[in-house]
């Protein structure tokens, strides 16, 4: 009689086979779940006991896990919105350079400023193509230069003349790139033209009289007053929003306390340092504290338009060389025009 075959382990009756193991899970789920991290042995300052485990919160699936990495907050931004060690210390740098500028050899203001505007231009013309806006960028540079020196040279005609053939050569050179867009681009074209280097231009024709030097600092000073009066104000009082959909942080009060410095500033420099009468100080302090503002919710404007914060980044604290121009440019002009009247040279 010859043995069974061998026919494998005897069935348990009564008892179900082990079910097979669950797939392991993609990468990104052990990443993104919750992990039970054991305590330490000893009970910490939360006062958990020993061996029992807390859950911490999902990780990105480009960070690295571990318990001993503790999430750092964010870091709030202050109430004005920027670095405000950054913005003083910056803005104390470009007073610095454009006072020395002034009182050593008052042409190399004529540098300073064309630093300025050339970089201003490029800015505008990089913010413009967030827009699918190009605006003719070369001819530009050139107009800005030619603007600058003709005002030196020749005055107000000249730059009069300087700006016409730089929109000439806007219209012209766009052609060069066909008709889909035509009038969009040259149109951007012309009014960067007009907005930077013609405004700054009357900067330029400030300079020229003998006390040339003096009736910048007057100009100058009083946009910064603008600047500061409406930041203390704005920030102390500020209840009442100017234009919320252009600017929600401009505020009448502020608006009030750029008018107040800017008289502050203004009047003394007018009538001690130009020559000119009380209530021309007055009158220029006002003035100005209205244009700085109209430049700068202007370019607020234009930002919006646009969907970016600044008009570039090489400032720190404070954006771009536009973001500091802004309200310079269109005060340079009500300041030419204001001093020929009150404080002739």
């Amino acid at each position: 009689m010859t043995p069974d075959p061998d026919t494998g382990p005897i069935p348990i009756v009564g008892r179900r086979p082990a079910p097979p193991p669950p797939p392991p899970r993609a990468v990104t789920e052990l990443r993104t779940a919750p992990l039970a991290v054991p305590e330490p042995a000893t009970a910490g300052p939360s006062g958990r006991e020993p061996g029992t485990t807390q859950t911490e919160p999902p990780t990105s699936t480009t960070e690295s896990v571990g318990p001993d990495l503790v999430p750092t907050p964010a870091k709030k931004p202050g109430r004005a919105g920027r670095d405000m060690v950054a913005a003083i210390g910056v803005g104390l740098g470009l007073g610095a350079v454009i006072l020395v500028s002034l009182l050593v050899y008052r042409p190399a203001f004529l540098l300073v400023l064309g630093a300025a505007i050339l970089t201003g231009v490029v800015e505008l013309t990089r913010a413009l193509q967030a827009g699918n806006v190009r605006a003719p960028l070369v001819p530009l540079l050139v107009g800005a230069v030619a603007m600058i020196v003709l005002a030196w040279t020749r005055g107000a005609s000249g730059l009069v003349v300087a700006f016409l053939l730089t929109v000439l050569a806007v219209l012209l050179w766009r052609l060069g790139d066909g008709p889909d867009g035509y009038l969009r681009d040259a149109s951007a074209g012309v009014l960067v033209a007009l907005y930077v280097p013609l405004l700054a231009g009357f900067a330029v024709l400030l300079l020229v009289p003998d006390d040339g030097a003096a009736r910048v600092l007057a100009f100058i000073a009083t946009v910064v007053g603008n600047d500061v009066g409406g930041f203390a104000a704005g920030v102390l009082f500020g209840k009442h929003p100017m234009a919320p959909s252009v600017s929600p942080k401009k505020s009448w009060e502020g608006m009030a306390g750029s008018i107040v410095a800017c008289v502050l500033i203004a009047t003394p420099i007018v009538t001690l340092a130009l020559g000119g009468p009380w209530w021309g100080g007055v009158l220029f302090g006002v003035a100005l504290a209205v244009s700085a503002t109209a430049g700068d919710l202007g370019e607020s404007l234009i930002k919006r338009d646009l969907g970016i914060k600044d008009m570039g980044h090489l400032l720190p604290g404070h954006g771009g060389i536009m973001d500091r121009l802004d309200s310079l440019l269109p005060s340079a002009a009500v300041a030419y025009l204001l001093l020929s009247v009150v404080a002739p040279a």
